[in-house]
């Protein structure tokens, strides 16, 4: 599976929305929500084999019960899809806007807090919210109000070669419920022994900056909406967990997204912590099947509200306001997203599609042993890991907060002061801002 993050930046958005009226109106309508049809509803997604495969087998589900059910799924790629999204909203037509649409949990703040009427308050829909992992929730829920129904499962998990720690005299038992300072105790000792590192990152990426902040339920944002970047003593100890890794030969760093994956794939990390879409990376290395097993992620050290558990990346479906049946989408969308273990038990093997969706779980499909991983249940363990995770308000200006601390890392690492960058990063964000 690919990475489930792009940049995404407001003031690109709306200068695309100036240009409305350049797109071809006809393909733009055929895009548009159902009209005439009452048994039809539109769906804007990316993805054939991940998302759109979900969302047409959904419809089967639905089917079964609805026979005149229709779906009109219109393939867009995220970036395609926040080019229209801006255009629709730059034109204040949102006649254009399908029944439903994917979208990035990253981007969902922004876009519900700065067009409150693009998608539907489902707060008092007949979905259940309660049966999904609290951390997903936050993505999709603002001011207390639920503007989306969650999709795939983007839980952490900690995964490493038993066969690599077995030769270090470690076992997966051995990184279980650990804190980061015993990780890299366990790191360092591994890496003197067999010559890997037990982890890997993307260079300019704060991506593991986050995971480790949300595991102990921080943020980089107040409660006003202001950043919390400068100062922030959490974030200083992320950043010092990173920095020790890397000088000790624990934590190694790789300039792209492909070299990050062959990082494990390929034999020089031990290990590989990140959403547990990752795992679909981790297979693809077939003849290292049965040396791999999952765990949850280390903790913030010395910190009261620290766990072993933490977020990254996923989407989730929305009910846009220009739907012309909600009653409808409302149903199908509780009846399968929210409410099939059928559906859940057919994705799973064919796209590894997993759910936040809690009662998933449950099914025997989700706990059959996987070989790959030595016999472990692992889909039900990460949806156990899911309903643990810490909810944390990802912030309006999420991308623009990603970028700049994404730079105060890559700067700190080449000798800078971390106090200062992080001053630096909090200008950045909140020029961009317009603070």
């Amino acid at each position: 599976m690919k990475k489930r993050f792009v940049s995404f930046m407001l003031a690109a958005v709306m200068s695309v929305g100036l240009l409305a009226g350049c797109g071809s109106g006809k393909e733009e309508a055929d895009q548009g929500a159902s009209k005439g049809d009452e048994n039809t509803l539109t769906v804007w997604a990316w993805d054939q084999s991940f998302n759109i495969y979900a969302m047409k087998e959904a419809e089967k589900i639905y089917q079964k019960d609805h026979p005149e059910f229709k779906l009109n799924i219109v393939e867009t790629p995220w970036d395609d899809m926040q080019t229209q999204l801006g255009t629709i909203v730059g034109a204040g037509n949102y006649s254009k806007l399908p029944d439903i649409c994917l979208m990035q949990d990253f981007a969902y703040q922004k876009y519900v807090t700065t067009y409150p009427d693009l998608y539907l308050d489902l707060s008092d829909s007949q979905i259940d919210f309660s049966q999904f992992a609290e951390g997903k929730l936050a993505a999709s829920t603002v001011d207390g109000k639920h503007y989306g129904v969650p999709f795939d499962n983007g839980t952490e998990v900690a995964c490493y070669r038993t066969d690599i720690l077995e030769q270090a005299g470690y076992t997966m038992d051995d990184l279980t419920d650990i804190d980061w300072n015993r990780f890299i105790e366990i790191g360092m000792d591994v890496y003197d022994k067999t010559g890997y590192s037990l982890l890997s990152v993307q260079a300019g990426s704060s991506d593991l900056i986050y995971q480790m902040l949300q595991s102990a339920g921080f943020g980089t944002w107040k409660e006003d909406g202001t950043p919390d970047i400068a100062g922030n003593e959490n974030i200083k100890q992320c950043i010092e967990i990173y920095q020790e890794m890397r000088e000790k030969n624990v934590l190694a760093v790789v300039n792209s997204w492909d070299e990050y994956v062959a990082t494990f794939t390929s034999g020089k990390t031990a290990g590989v912590i990140n959403g547990c879409w990752i795992l679909a990376s981790v297979q693809t290395a077939e003849d290292q099947s049965g040396k791999w097993a999952i765990t949850n992620m280390p903790a913030l050290p010395g910190v009261a509200s620290a766990t072993n558990y933490s977020n990254q990346g996923g989407s989730t479906w929305a009910i846009t306001s220009n739907c012309k049946n909600t009653e409808l989408a409302e149903d199908f969308l509780s009846a399968t997203f929210a409410g099939s273990k059928e559906l859940y038990d057919t994705i799973l093997p064919s796209s590894g599609a997993l759910a936040t969706w809690l009662p998933a779980s449950e099914s025997e499909v989700y706990n059959e042993p996987q070989e790959f991983f030595g016999g472990q249940q692992i889909y039900s363990l990460i949806t156990e890991f899911a309903s643990k995770t810490p909810s944390v308000n990802l912030g309006v200006y999420y991308t623009e907060a990603n970028m700049a601390l994404a730079t105060a890392v890559a700067n700190v690492s080449g000798g800078s002061d971390i106090d200062a960058e992080l001053k630096t990063a909090q200008d950045t964000v909140e020029f961009n801002m317009g603070k």
